[in-house]
């Protein structure tokens, strides 16, 4: 008789196995029905592996029974085939040493045990990828949902500001006018009061405005950079200057030191750079308590020229030192966002850091900050670093040829030409 004629091990005790695992897991009839199908093709399957030897005989029916997981199998881990397969393999167990001779029983479970096993593997293995996969997909789709929510709000940016743009010209225009009537009736020092209000909360309508502008700008990589010849030294002592009442107002101390590299010239945009020194050190200035002190150092390293902004203040937590680069990524308390821009803790919609981090990056730099973390009773302080390029060639040729020095050796060849050409042998 042939190896594949011969019956199966389990073929004794198979019916009895299968209704025992349908009492543990089958409850309904149509349950039931389809269920024993199932458990009976797995034996089918298992006879033809034992006959031939070739566990491989079981991967359809794991592949069937691993692939019928629902969404919900998959968020909660449930593990259904491979549950399956083990209470077949404690049933088949069981069933064989309550209805067997002893030494019959122990031979047929050494003879599944291995069956079981790779089955078991297989499953695991299987239902592993299977959730790996859904995992995958699901922060796949939760990247293009947040990718969707980025540009959607990129563009409500844009649009609101240029929106806003326009009534607020209005407002500014017949603002001026209206100073104009005031002044010349000759009305009490009350109205222009009132009126200077008005133009203050105007300006800090028009910064906001802008700022939203300009993220409208770096989020579509439409920041155009004036490019000129310009020294950081002089851009860092005019900060100086525009921000000494501030300063003098808070008791603060503000110390720029001359480092190598500040005074090399460079090319960039002096606007756009001036514009988040500014932001980085109006953020120092909110963060330091009044008394406190502000320190702007730097250092010429090969190729860059790092400026550093050290303050006193009451520091960033190491969770939050990423954050505050973001959009809208400010911290501390919402309800202080009316209040002044420049005081202790002071408010603002959160876009100065991320502003700057674009201006800086569009010049091929980088920025980033230290600090111990937060802390308003200690102090820590922070230190923010800035990174930039020493590109001492303009893009465009004619800026070269204006801004180049003059050769020495070429202006007396030139001398030499004109003497030549005016003398009477010509």
């Amino acid at each position: 008789m042939s190896r594949a004629s011969l019956p199966s091990p389990v073929h004794k005790i198979r019916k009895k196995v299968i209704r025992r695992v349908l009492g543990e897991f089958a409850r309904g009839v149509d349950v039931r029905a389809s269920f024993e199908g199932q458990l009976n093709r797995f034996f089918v399957l298992l006879d033809q592996a034992l006959s031939s030897g070739d566990p491989a005989w079981l991967d359809s029916i794991i592949y069937d029974w691993v692939n019928s997981a629902t969404q919900t199998d998959l968020e909660e881990g449930h593990k259904n085939a491979s549950l399956l397969i083990t209470a077949l393999f404690t049933a088949t167990s069981e069933t064989a040493r309550d209805t067997l001779a002893k030494g019959e029983a122990l031979d047929l479970i050494l003879t599944v045990q291995p069956y079981f096993t790779y089955a078991l593997d297989k499953a695991a293995r299987l239902e592993l990828e299977n959730r790996l996969t859904y995992f995958t997909n699901e922060i796949a789709n939760v990247r293009q949902q947040l990718e969707r929510l980025d540009r959607s709000k990129s563009n409500f940016i844009s649009v609101a500001a240029h929106e806003l743009k326009t009534p607020l010209t209005l407002i500014e225009g017949y603002t001026a006018m209206l100073g104009d009537v005031i002044s010349a009736a000759g009305t009490d020092a009350h109205v222009h009061t009132l009126l200077r209000g008005i133009r203050i909360g105007s300006e800090r309508l028009q910064q906001i405005v802008d700022d939203m502008i300009d993220i409208s700008l770096i989020d579509n990589n439409m920041l155009s950079l004036n490019l000129q010849p310009l020294w950081i030294g002089y851009i860092l002592e005019l900060l100086r200057k525009n921000l000494l009442e501030t300063v003098e107002s808070r008791h603060l101390t503000l110390e720029i030191r001359e480092f190598l590299g500040s005074k090399t010239r460079l090319y960039g945009d002096p606007e756009r750079l001036y514009q988040a020194f500014y932001n980085v050190l109006t953020n120092a200035i909110k963060y330091t308590p009044d008394g406190g002190s502000i320190v702007i150092d730097g250092r010429s390293l090969p190729g860059f020229v790092e400026v550093t902004i050290t303050d006193t203040g009451i520091g960033i937590s190491p969770e939050d030192q990423e954050l505050i680069f973001e959009k809208f990524g400010r911290l501390g308390r919402a309800d202080l966002h009316s209040s002044s821009k420049l005081k202790f803790k002071g408010g603002g919609p959160g876009l100065g850091l991320s502003i700057t981090r674009g201006i800086i990056e569009a010049h091929g730099g980088t920025i980033w900050v230290e600090s111990e973390g937060y802390d308003e009773v200690r102090c820590p302080g922070s230190t923010f670093h800035i990174l930039l390029p020493l590109r001492n060639e303009a893009v465009d040729s004619r800026l070269v040829k204006l801004f180049q020095e003059p050769d020495p050796t070429n202006q007396e060849t030139d001398v030499q030409k004109e003497t030549q050409t005016d003398s009477p042998s010509s």
